[in-house]
């Protein structure tokens, strides 16, 4: 991998390939990184996205996206349910083919990519604890045998930050679904990414949660790190974005806060119905 990644068609390697669709995912190596240290301001890369394009059968889903994301800024991307926006993440992270070119520039070696979902599907009788869970996702090491110590500190520490450290020997499915979503927050933190991709995290949290996501969200930008976010919550977007793109299957503005959460602009974007492919 190079420091500037184009993905053109759809993508290789392990860097950008999700584990599997609508699980939160991280692209990691096994040896753990903990957020204790601080990243260098701009460690997260931009983002280009040129002419982007996905049609599947007679559909369009994307019609030749353009826009950019600012290393080590917070960029929300908003728009109507259908517009497209978490099939521009799944380009993104190599799960679906596309048209156009996708570039990460990294500011030197590649780093690591964290993914939240919106949601996490599975089994609520299974006796699968929050511990159990973080040690599925971050380790390689059968989750049964336990935590592993190579990851116990970093796991403990990412559950401290998102308020769920009591809460390790819960099964996951007595979680609230906010308490989940937190369970999902911590473990994109590990180990510790420089671009994050957020599919509309705040949508089932509660107030304690939410004040605990934009904390974080505050963390992540002191930090330098990239955050590419899909959010429904206008008014949590124009507190802390620093950019705004608006998605209806093609890009209708991209502006900062003030500039693109108008009254005009958002009637234009939860309005407009673009065409499908003939």
């Amino acid at each position: 991998m190079t420091a500037k990644e184009t993905l053109s068609e759809p993508p290789v390697g392990a860097g950008l390939l999700a584990k599997a669709v609508g699980q939160s995912t991280l692209m990691s190596t096994d040896t753990p990184s903990s957020r204790a240290s601080p990243l260098p301001q701009s460690a997260g890369p931009m983002l280009d996205f040129v002419e982007v394009s996905l049609t599947l059968g007679r559909t369009t889903i994307l019609d030749h996206v353009t826009f950019q994301v600012q290393p080590g800024s917070v960029h929300a991307l908003v728009g109507p349910n259908g517009g497209g926006k978490s099939s521009l993440i799944k380009t993104l992270l190599g799960q679906m083919p596309h048209q156009g070119r996708l570039s990460l520039q990294w500011p030197g070696t590649p780093g690591t990519i964290g993914y939240v979902p919106q949601a996490l599907e599975f089994d609520r009788g299974l006796p699968m604890t929050v511990d159990d869970f973080m040690a599925a996702m971050c380790q390689r090491r059968p989750a049964f045998l336990g935590l592993s110590k190579h990851y116990a500190a970093a796991i403990g520490e990412a559950l401290e930050q998102v308020g769920m450290q009591d809460k390790r020997k819960r099964r996951m499915g007595a979680l609230s679904g906010g308490e989940r979503q937190r369970v999902l927050l911590a473990q994109g933190l590990i180990p510790a990414p420089q671009l994050l991709v957020l599919d509309e995290p705040m949508s089932a949290l509660d107030e304690a949660g939410i004040q605990v996501f934009e904390r974080l969200l505050s963390d992540w930008r002191q930090s330098g790190i990239t955050v590419l976010w899909i959010e429904h919550d206008l008014e949590a977007v124009g507190r802390l974005a620093d950019r705004v793109t608006g998605l209806n299957r093609r890009v209708l503005f991209d502006a900062t806060p003030k500039q693109a959460l108008t009254p005009e602009r958002l009637l234009t974007l939860f309005s407009t119905h673009p065409r499908s492919a003939a």
